[in-house]
């Protein structure tokens, strides 16, 4: 039995009933609502809306319009046995077409960078509300004793910050824990002053009084949420640096995630990091590509951005694949928005919310399918049309919840993640 485990039935004794709902039934795994299709979910965030038109949604009319439309930068082909068309940005994800599942039907409400960020994160463009992460650590909890159910790797500081990973009205132990790649992994990870020994002495100390603060307060959930963080936070001291460690992997591995070429170490650590997290246990992983907002040379610098990400991506799902966690793992890949079919800046494209492409891969659903398009020039979405709420809909239930069953009750209200929205996309449902 793990020293959290211990723990966590020491403080059920130590108060009763209340320990043992917020904390115990928090931090273990809960029963979903019907059979998974994923056990878990990796969220690849390319920030600042990729270009469908240049990766994803090969558009023949767009290339032969002319005028103020601009062309698809790059040629498209037909990959694997499926045949779906990807452009020659992403060489090494197309030879996983047959793993994809294209949503060529996106749409979202607004095309500002700060709404759309957090619709995507958090169902609401103005509220602060629980990100999807924290919605799905609260319905299915943790499957890791000494790491948090929740880890956002390299997470945007700006468009909205801390929410996009946080908990709000849930309660903390539910946000999102932030990790740094290389050097910057976990600021103050190590206690330089205390041994171990010191430091759980000190620890116990520290929870018994915190217990007996709850116990004459149980309306404190503030509280509820420190007590497992520190708890955990000890627990971490030990798993995340060893997790972490990516030099613990073979050369073969290095070098499928691109670690060693200066151009993808970044989001190739990011990925390495998500797998290795992922077999320790944790539930929801987000990783982010930033500098995707391509208004002007889209050739050049889309083509820049996509080759930093495209072989790390196909390690991953590689890698995935030949451990045989693919099948039980549920990847996204999306922007918060696509662009626009008409040049904007010369060579570029303007923000697009009417009809963009995301793509998932494992976890439940069809491999190789297209589900959705937009019309002849892309300019909106005109069959199997996604909303921000559909999508989070969708995503709740391959990791086996309902989305009109996930609740929280705040305010007097019953809270979900997709507010008095949302449509399953069965159709793509393996």
């Amino acid at each position: 039995m793990s020293a959290r485990r211990t723990f966590l039935q020491q403080a059920a004794a130590g108060f009763g009933w209340l320990a043992l709902s917020a904390l115990a039934a928090d931090a273990a795994s809960k029963r979903p609502h019907f059979a998974m299709k994923a056990k878990r979910a990796v969220f690849l965030f390319m920030e600042g809306g990729p270009s469908q038109f240049d990766t994803f949604d090969w558009k023949p009319e767009l290339a032969r319009a002319g005028g103020r439309f601009l062309a698809p930068a790059f040629p498209f082909k037909q990959r694997g046995q499926s045949g779906l068309w990807i452009s020659d940005a992403f060489p090494q994800l197309a030879q996983h077409a047959d793993e994809l599942c294209l949503l060529n039907g996106m749409t979202t409400n607004n095309a500002g960078h700060q709404q759309a960020v957090l619709a995507m994160h958090t169902g609401s463009e103005n509220l602060v509300r629980p990100s999807l992460g924290a919605w799905v650590v609260y319905g299915l909890g943790s499957m890791a004793d000494d790491l948090p159910g929740f880890v956002t790797v390299n997470p945007i500081s700006h468009l909205g910050g801390a929410q996009n990973y946080g908990s709000a009205f849930l309660p903390a132990t539910f946000q999102g824990t932030r990790l740094g790649t290389g050097q910057r992994g976990v600021p103050h990870i190590a206690n330089r002053n205390l041994s171990d020994e010191d430091q759980r002495r000190q620890l116990d100390f520290v929870q018994k009084l915190n217990r007996r603060a709850l116990a004459q307060d149980p309306n404190q959930p503030e509280l509820e949420g420190l007590i497992q963080s520190y708890e955990l936070a000890y627990q971490m001291q030990t798993s995340v640096p060893e997790t972490l460690d990516l030099s613990r992997e073979p050369a073969r591995i290095r070098e499928l995630y691109g670690l060693d070429d200066s151009a993808t170490q970044n989001f190739g650590s990011q990925c390495l990091m998500a797998r290795r997290l992922m077999e320790k246990g944790v539930r929801f992983i987000q990783l982010t590509s930033t500098g995707w907002d391509h208004h002007n040379n889209i050739r050049e610098s889309l083509g820049a951005r996509a080759a930093s990400v495209d072989r790390p991506i196909a390690g991953l799902l590689a890698d995935l694949k030949q451990k045989g966690m693919l099948d039980e793992t549920l990847v996204i890949w999306g922007g918060e928005f696509g662009r626009q079919p008409r040049e904007d800046n010369p060579g570029g494209r303007g923000h697009a919310n009417r009809g963009y492409t995301m793509w998932l891969a494992g976890g439940g659903v069809k491999r190789g399918f297209r589900y959705g398009a937009t019309d002849e020039l892309g300019e909106q979405a005109v069959e199997g049309r996604l909303g921000t709420h559909d999508l989070h809909a969708t995503l709740l239930h391959l990791l086996g919840l309902d989305h009109e069953r996930l609740t929280f009750r705040h305010a007097g209200r019953d809270f979900r993640m997709t507010d008095v929205a949302g449509k399953v996309a069965k159709e793509i449902i393996a």
